[in-house]
């Protein structure tokens, strides 16, 4: 008995300590996917608001104190309406963490990204243009039914005859999941970044839109220089070397050769 109350003694010492670390750590972390997007300006906002207050609280500043209770539904209404694209990122980068416990996503081998990578180090050498998306975790069907369903092997001679002509499925951008060409001709969002190098033509800008607003990875020849690149995270990592991309395709679509987690350090080393 006197060992059972002991044991209950530090516990009740530990539990509090224990409580506090985990509500750090999950606040540290949201903030880190938060940070990410520029949602981060609505924290710094909030934050602020806060501690002004925190501040009208310990001086009583009465009218300051009137002025938030009765203005606070306001505010929060209209900072949901000007920053509800960069939430809607932050919240969608939370589901990309948290399905990754449930194993879903679709594959694609290693032998099927180097048949990929073949038609577009083809397509770059005669000066065309192409887009393919790689979808993962997040749903795609919106996209995906915006363009016209194929259901195809994997084929370079399919890739380079979609691209390489004038064909009505050359602008827009191919799907691959699970190891299947399954759509062509599909139209991506388009990136709202103001900072976006102003020489990227509609590809990609395209290709960051996507990355913006789900997990897939999408890979993008440009029609002007041949350059390949990829898009990823709500990045774009441009003018890769065909190395650099085949090792962060393998690891972002679930294969060995590298981890998930390096895959970002391989592409922002290779830029």
């Amino acid at each position: 008995m006197e060992w059972l109350s002991m044991t209950g003694t530090a516990w009740d010492i530990i539990r509090p300590v224990a409580d506090i670390l985990i509500i750090a750590y999950i606040l540290y972390r949201v903030y880190l996917l938060i940070a990410q997007t520029r949602a981060v300006e609505l924290v710094r906002v909030l934050i602020f608001m806060g501690s002004l207050y925190a501040a009208a609280y310990f001086l009583q500043l009465r009218t300051l104190l009137w002025l938030y209770r009765h203005a606070t539904p306001i505010i929060i209404v209209v900072l949901a309406i000007i920053y509800q694209p960069e939430l809607r990122r932050a919240f969608t980068r939370i589901g990309m963490r948290s399905s990754r416990f449930f194993g879903m996503g679709s594959k694609t081998s290693a032998e099927q990204i180097d048949v990929v990578l073949g038609a577009m180090q083809d397509l770059s050498n005669k000066g065309r243009g192409a887009l393919v998306v790689f979808p993962r975790k997040i749903p795609t069907r919106g996209v995906i039914d915006s363009g016209t369903r194929i259901n195809a092997e994997i084929s370079g001679s399919l890739l380079r005859s979609m691209f390489g002509h004038d064909t009505p499925l050359h602008d827009g951008a191919v799907i691959i999941q699970d190891g299947r060409i399954t759509t062509a001709g599909c139209f991506l969002p388009i990136s709202e970044q103001a900072d976006i190098r102003k020489s990227f033509g509609s590809r990609h800008r395209a290709a960051l839109g996507m990355a913006e607003e789900t997990d897939a990875v999408v890979l993008v020849v440009s029609e002007e220089t041949g350059s390949m690149s990829l898009a990823y995270n709500a990045n774009l990592y441009y003018e890769l070397s065909l190395d650099a991309i085949r090792r962060s395709l393998i690891a972002l679509l679930n294969y060995q050769d590298i981890n998930q987690e390096d895959a970002e350090e391989v592409l922002d080393e290779a830029e």
